[in-house]
């Protein structure tokens, strides 16, 4: 199947997940196996992330997370760490005015302000020039880790029971939820990793709960428009249960 067909295939479907996670894996091993450096990698890595936002708009999708930086990636070569908060924000501010254009809606989950104070104004800036439109919503996972996620919510919650504003017997998964770093995006319905490695890495361990998994051997730099489409039609036909017996197809998610 060709992009072309592909894409018109996704777009004939009534319904798609609401949202879509993707962790961004292989930029360093490409990078090995073209005798780059890992920082030549990642820029590589830049092209292929800018194929998924186009894609997933020209899919229609609502909502799209990407795995940027973890909370674990700082103990990374400190050249490199430097490099990827650059990066993270020459991307950002180049891509903006197209972003906007594009009726992208920025945003970005992790631990922010541990970023440089140059990259959290970036991402302020770019929240800021996007707020007031109202197709896809782009988080940007940045400093992100999901146990630290729980972690900081549970954390919120203890102050605010300590200060007498909420019962503990009152909390429950709804109340962790509103806690998280993006509480008003709903739950992927779908996680993509490349690189072939089967876990989540951290990765919204909370959301992820009943997302389908969807696992390409393409490293990072080598993803294209078709493997997003591709990823879509394959959710398209799986069954999803929810813990019940009674199965509910995937293209049955409500927006």
């Amino acid at each position: 199947m060709t992009e072309a067909e592909a894409r018109e295939a996704v777009q004939a479907r009534e319904r798609l997940p609401r949202h879509v996670a993707v962790i961004m894996d292989g930029n360093g091993r490409w990078a090995q196996q073209h005798g780059l450096s890992r920082l030549q990698g990642h820029y590589e890595g830049r092209k292929a992330t800018k194929r998924l936002v186009q894609a997933a708009g020209e899919a229609g999708l609502g909502a799209l997370t990407i795995y940027s930086f973890s909370s674990e990636n700082w103990r990374r070569p400190a050249d490199e760490v430097a490099g990827l908060m650059m990066l993270i924000e020459d991307s950002l501010r180049e891509e903006l005015d197209e972003l906007d254009q594009s009726n992208v809606v920025f945003t970005a989950s992790g631990r922010l302000h541990e970023l440089p104070p140059s990259l959290q104004q970036a991402i302020a800036e770019a929240k800021q020039r996007t707020g007031g439109n109202s197709g896809l919503i782009l988080n940007l996972a940045v400093n992100y880790g999901g146990r630290a996620e729980i972690a900081d919510a549970a954390a919120a919650i203890a102050r605010e029971a300590a200060a007498g504003d909420l019962r503990p017997e009152d909390v429950d998964e709804s109340v962790l939820g509103q806690h998280l770093y993006s509480p008003e995006l709903p739950d992927p319905d779908l996680v993509i990793r490349t690189g072939g490695d089967l876990r989540l890495s951290n990765f919204l361990l909370w959301q992820a709960a009943y997302a389908e998994l969807y696992v390409l051997p393409v490293l990072w730099p080598e993803f294209q428009k078709l493997h997003l489409f591709e990823a879509l039609l394959a959710y398209g036909s799986r069954e999803r249960r929810f813990g019940g017996v009674e199965a509910d197809r995937a293209p049955l998610s409500s927006p």
